[in-house]
């Protein structure tokens, strides 16, 4: 049987498939020519640079770049890409991103033109961990669920010092058993962050720091999964950060892992809030008059468990993840350097004594507030190393932002609506056009220049109205926490062994990627 025209049939068919998406693809592109420039001609705005030595869909090779982030060598990287080719340009990630550091853009997708920008695709990012809290959802779900958390952080609630004293004493005693050798305090600070912010949220610390190995235990009835937890929750957030770099890829990155800790994570919490809804109203009453509970006060507010569960551990996420990564990037950075850890205690012995001469109950909310070196030390460590050095929100229309357009990134910029622009607090602060040409070096003493005023420029708790709700929760409980171990601890060396800068571990929030090792005693 002969079956050439069959063969000839088939050919043409072929043929005829690959060129009807060729003329398609050439309609689609020069549909995009013409849309383009007849929205740039509207708004008046140009396009901005695509980062060079781009491929045609991905600007850098995909598998590299996880491979990187794995290294914890993403934050370098694009550090890099601002020094090397400015505040402002597009990168191809199987799809356009604009990604910029420049503060009038950043003022306005975080505050002048708020309505315009959402989080795009993060609910999905975060569903599995998150669910629906107040860092995962826009419009109506978001107001509201800020709306039941914003009187949890008033005054009263965050000046909670007298609460941290018992977990800050075994910290100590980990501290202690090391005897002057070195060891990871970033470990200790994650853990310590963790016992703090459970007591806080739920109303009993998970007490991981409690062990053998420092002579103590948690309470019988504390959750018993508390080895199983850390891990869990930190697996758990490294893949959603890994789905957000990813953006629409991100229903590929699902493995049995990230179930598994989720799970978790997710038990961890429902054990806690059973334990709430089932405690009478009064019972309630009785409980709060012993010290401030955030899911006690939920619970009076919604009885969902769901809810509870998502906006707990939404803000869990924060408390325990920002507040030990700033903790570890102080120390890291007194240790290396000796004279403003020795200015830092000398402030802190002057202010609230040492030693035998150590009054607690002069350690406020109020008095570390008006510890000024201190706080600049603060502010220097969250300059350069933010908690969150990425961000990003996708734009709902058809828009423009300020600057990032032209050959010198001075004019307007076109933001097609659906487009999603990464944003780096970062890059913003380590700029030398707004903090002189030593912006790369961590040094307190320039928040004494009272000529120094950033504005949008420093943004380390994000800013409109999205700002931070546990910013004062964050600084009084690090505030609190370097008080007590330098009081504790006068002696604190590096034993970091890397050139400087060190790598950073950039996932939802920043952390040193090979730890923060030293020796204090």
């Amino acid at each position: 049987m002969n079956n050439k025209p069959f063969n000839d049939l088939k050919e043409l068919s072929t043929m005829q498939i690959i060129g009807t998406l060729l003329a398609l693809f050439v309609v689609y592109k020069v549909y995009r020519f013409i849309k383009r420039a007849y929205l740039k001609r509207k708004f008046h705005a140009y396009d901005p640079k695509l980062l060079p030595h781009s491929y045609p869909f991905f600007s850098r090779e995909p598998i590299g770049v996880l491979i990187k982030k794995q290294r914890g060598e993403v934050w370098k990287m694009v550090m890099d890409f601002f020094t090397d080719y400015g505040h402002s340009w597009n990168a191809n990630m199987g799809h356009t991103l604009f990604v910029t550091s420049d503060p009038d853009n950043i003022k306005a997708i975080l505050a002048t033109q708020f309505t315009e920008f959402v989080m795009g695709l993060r609910h999905k990012h975060f569903k599995p961990l998150l669910g629906d809290g107040v860092f995962t959802l826009d419009g109506h779900g978001w107001k509201t669920s800020r709306a039941l958390l914003r009187p949890n952080f008033s005054r009263e609630q965050v000046a909670h010092t007298q609460s941290l004293e018992p977990h800050i004493r075994t910290l100590a005693k980990h501290i202690k058993k090391f005897d002057g050798k070195p060891f990871d305090i970033q470990e200790l600070f994650f853990r310590f962050t963790v016992d703090t912010a459970t007591e806080f949220l739920f109303g009993q610390s998970l007490y991981g720091l409690r062990d053998g190995s420092v002579g103590e235990a948690p309470p019988s009835d504390a959750w018993s999964g508390s080895g199983d937890f850390y891990e869990s929750f930190t697996t758990a957030q490294e893949i959603c950060a890994t789905r957000a770099w990813a953006q629409n890829l991100y229903w590929t990155i699902n493995p049995p892992s990230f179930r598994k800790s989720n799970a978790i994570v997710h038990n961890f919490a429902q054990y806690y809030i059973d334990k709430a809804l089932n405690f009478t109203p009064q019972e309630l009453e009785d409980k709060s008059k012993s010290g401030y509970i955030f899911l006690y006060e939920l619970v009076k507010e919604t009885r969902d468990p769901i809810i509870l569960r998502d906006q707990l551990l939404n803000i869990m996420i924060a408390g325990r993840d920002t507040t030990a990564g700033l903790l570890s990037m102080v120390f890291f950075e007194l240790a290396k350097n000796p004279d403003v850890f020795e200015k830092l205690k000398q402030a802190i012995y002057d202010d609230f004594g040492d030693g035998d001469s150590v009054d607690l109950d002069s350690i406020t909310f109020e008095s570390l507030k008006k510890c000024e070196y201190l706080k600049w030390v603060l502010n220097e460590t969250l300059r350069l190393y933010p908690n969150v050095p990425f961000n990003f929100r996708c734009a709902n229309k058809n828009t423009t932002l300020p600057r990032g357009g032209g050959d010198d990134l001075s004019k307007p910029v076109l933001i097609e609506k659906g487009t999603v622009v990464i944003y780096s607090i970062s890059a913003t602060h380590r700029n030398p056009q707004y903090y002189g040409k030593d912006a790369a070096v961590w040094r307190p003493e320039r928040w004494a220049d009272k000529t120094l005023k950033p504005g949008w420029a420093y943004l380390p708790f994000n800013g409109g109205p999205r700002i931070c709700l546990g910013q004062q929760f964050a600084l009084t409980e690090a505030s609190y926490t370097i008080v007590r171990l330098i009081q504790m601890f006068p002696n604190l060396y590096s034993e970091d062994k890397q050139d400087y800068p060190p790598p950073i571990h950039a996932q939802l929030t920043l952390s040193l990627t090979h730890g923060d090792w030293v020796r204090l005693y």
